[in-house]
């Protein structure tokens, strides 16, 4: 397989595209994203989305609340997080550095925690500090690439629950009491479990992906050490500094990142400055490992989804604001 930023996935020659890394990302100049797009221009930027993970726009002032989400939609449903309320009269998901959740610095793949997890995240910056608070996005299907075939094999057969009531403390080097309230309280008020391939295969791209991230409970059929170690070793060719990009925000820039072929992690290095940036997600699909098989529900908030087909009791799970 060829390295994942020169893999052809369609045309994009109606945009100005312009590569920021060797292995992930790119700029899109002189575009305004609304939801008035062509649908030749929005499959345009899908493809260059599949092909380059991630893809950066700076100057989107005219994003409202409202056209941001609608712009989201053009790519398919968008859907509240799970856990963590809205704005008011939206489907917006806020990371306020203000407010006890603001700061997403830790390396995680969106929601990984439900069967059908995003495929698509579409961030926009509402307040950005003066300096500080750059996110980093790593190719997770690249990392999978570079592994050594024998490891390539072992790892196409492991499965790994994932959870958002993990250890969050022992994710950063110190513990903030309001941080800790706020992941407690709100974050983890219903919990949720899937089980997913370790390496799934992109829908569109045909790559295999590695999927981890902070959200990883466990890999199926190994001890907590024996997990843990694992999932380091994995976990450490994915955000090799040579398979990321970094990106650092201006006011109104948007930045739209494939869930399915990416981790990302937000530098907490402003202090008390305001950094507010707010989140429209896109609905994906369970993930489908190298076998065939799916994703799988393990635990969910009975009250927080619709019925399912009785004959796919894991199929479909939907998000409690969808």
């Amino acid at each position: 397989m060829t390295s994942a930023i020169t893999v052809a996935h369609g045309d994009f020659d109606q945009l100005d595209v312009h590569p920021v890394a060797g292995n992930i990302g790119a700029e899109v100049r002189n575009i305004s994203l609304s939801a008035d797009l062509s649908d030749d221009v929005i499959q345009q930027i899908e493809n260059a989305l599949v092909k380059y993970k991630v893809l950066f726009f700076r100057r989107q002032h005219q994003l409202t609340d409202e056209a941001h989400q609608a712009f989201g939609a053009r790519f398919g449903k968008i859907v509240a997080h799970p856990t963590v309320p809205s704005p008011e009269g939206t489907k917006l998901f806020e990371l306020d550095a203000s407010k006890g959740g603001g700061r997403a610095d830790s390396w995680h793949t969106d929601v990984t925690f439900v069967e059908a997890f995003p495929k698509i995240s579409i961030l926009r910056g509402v307040t950005i500090p003066e300096y500080g608070g750059d996110t980093v996005w790593a190719n997770t299907a690249r990392a999978y690439e570079l592994l050594p075939e024998a490891l390539k094999q072992f790892v196409g057969t492991l499965r790994a629950v994932h959870t958002n009531n993990y250890d969050y403390a022992a994710e950063r080097l110190e513990t903030d009491e309001k941080r800790l309230h706020h992941h407690k309280k709100v974050f983890v008020s219903s919990v949720w479990e899937a089980e997913h391939p370790v390496v799934h295969v992109h829908p569109l791209s045909g790559e295999r992906v590695l999927l981890l991230g902070h959200f990883v409970k466990n890999l199926v059929g190994f001890s907590s050490r024996e997990s843990a170690q694992l999932f380091e070793l994995l976990q450490n060719r994915i955000i090799r500094l040579e398979n990321t990009v970094r990106w650092q925000w201006q006011q109104d820039d948007v930045v739209i990142w494939d869930n399915r072929s990416t981790q990302h992690y937000a530098v907490n290095d402003y202090g008390t400055q305001p950094r507010v940036v707010r989140r429209v997600t896109v609905e994906g699909e369970p993930a489908v490992g190298i076998d065939g098989s799916r994703s799988r529900t393990v635990a969910r908030p009975q009250d927080a989804v619709n019925e399912v087909p009785s004959d796919n009791l894991t199929a479909d799970v939907k998000y409690a604001a969808s």
